[in-house]
C-alpha cells in the first residue's frame, strides 16, 4: 500500500476501487462499479463526526492521539481544541496539505503524510495512549488491515485504546467493500494484539443527502428495502450503518 492511495479489492487484484488522492484533489469519482462520477466528498462535515464527539465528552479519549486516515482533519482539530496532543496522518497528500491549514494556536496538529500498513515517521515518546480512526479501516483488505492492526502496537503505549468506526457488515457486502466487515472477521484480526472491550452498531453521519445517496449507492439502494438500510439525522443528512469498536492494546 505505500505510496498508494488506493484501495483495491478483496483478491489484491484489478482496478484501483478509490483514488483517494483524486477524492481530495476535488476530481470526480466513482464510489461504485455502477456509480456516476461526482466530486462528493461522503465523510467531509466541515466539522468533527458527531460520534468521535461523544467519545470525548464521555471521557474515552486520553492524549496523545494518533488519528489514522484523518482526512481533512476536522477530527484531529477538534480533539486538539480540547486540549489533546494530536497527531494525525493520510496517505493522500491533498488530504494532509488541506489539514495543514486549519491549525491554529488554539488547535495544534501534527499532520503528516503516512501509509497505514508501515506507520514510517509516527511516533511519539512514550507512545500514543489513544487511536481514532473514523472510517478508514473498512477501505484496507484483509491483509492490510492486520499490518496496520499490528503496526499500531509498534507506536502505542501499553493499554493503548483504540476506536474504530467502520461499515458494518451488512452495509459493506452490499457496497462490495476490500474486506468482509461482519463481526467474526473483525474480532479475529483484531484478536492479533487488540482486545476489543466493546463492538456495537451505530450510526455514522455523512454529508449526504438522501437523493445523493441514492445517486452514489444505486447498488444499495436499488435492492429489497436497501434505503432501510439508512437513516437520516435532524439535518437530513444520511446516517450509514456502522460498528463502533473499542479495543485495548494487549
Amino acid at each position: 500500500m505505500a505510496n498508494q492511495h488506493v484501495v483495491r479489492d478483496q483478491q489484491g487484484g484489478g482496478e484501483p476501487a478509490l483514488d483517494f488522492e483524486a477524492v481530495y484533489q476535488g476530481r470526480e469519482v466513482s464510489y461504485g462499479a455502477a456509480s456516476p462520477q461526482a466530486d462528493l466528498i461522503p465523510w467531509r462535515l466541515d466539522g468533527p463526526q458527531p460520534l468521535l464527539v461523544e467519545l470525548e465528552a464521555a471521557g474515552e479519549i486520553t492524549g496523545p492521539v494518533l488519528e489514522c486516515g484523518c482526512g481533512l482533519g476536522d477530527n484531529a482539530v477538534f480533539l486538539a481544541s480540547r486540549g489533546h496532543e494530536v497527531t494525525a496522518f493520510d496517505a493522500a497528500p491533498a488530504a494532509i496539505e488541506k489539514a495543514r491549514s486549519k491549525v491554529t494556536a488554539a488547535a495544534p496538529v501534527t499532520f503528516t503524510v503516512a501509509d497505514a500498513t508501515e506507520l514510517n515517521g509516527i511516533g511519539v515518546p512514550g507512545g500514543f495512549r489513544t487511536v481514532v480512526d473514523s472510517a478508514m479501516l473498512h477501505c484496507l483488505t484483509a491483509d492490510q488491515r492486520r499490518a496496520y492492526l499490528r503496526r499500531l502496537r509498534r507506536v502505542c503505549a501499553p493499554g493503548a485504546k483504540l476506536h474504530a468506526l467502520c461499515f458494518s457488515g451488512e452495509l459493506a457486502a452490499s457496497l462490495q467493500m476490500p474486506a468482509a466487515m461482519d463481526e467474526d472477521s473483525l474480532r479475529a484480526d483484531f484478536d492479533h494484539d487488540w482486545r476489543i472491550r466493546r463492538m456495537e452498531p451505530c450510526h455514522y453521519t455523512t454529508s449526504l443527502s438522501l437523493q445523493q445517496w441514492r445517486s452514489l449507492s444505486p447498488a444499495v439502494t436499488d435492492a429489497p428495502e436497501g434505503e432501510g438500510l439508512v437513516a437520516l439525522d435532524q439535518n437530513d443528512r444520511v446516517l450509514l450503518p456502522f460498528w463502533r469498536i473499542t479495543a485495548e492494546l494487549t
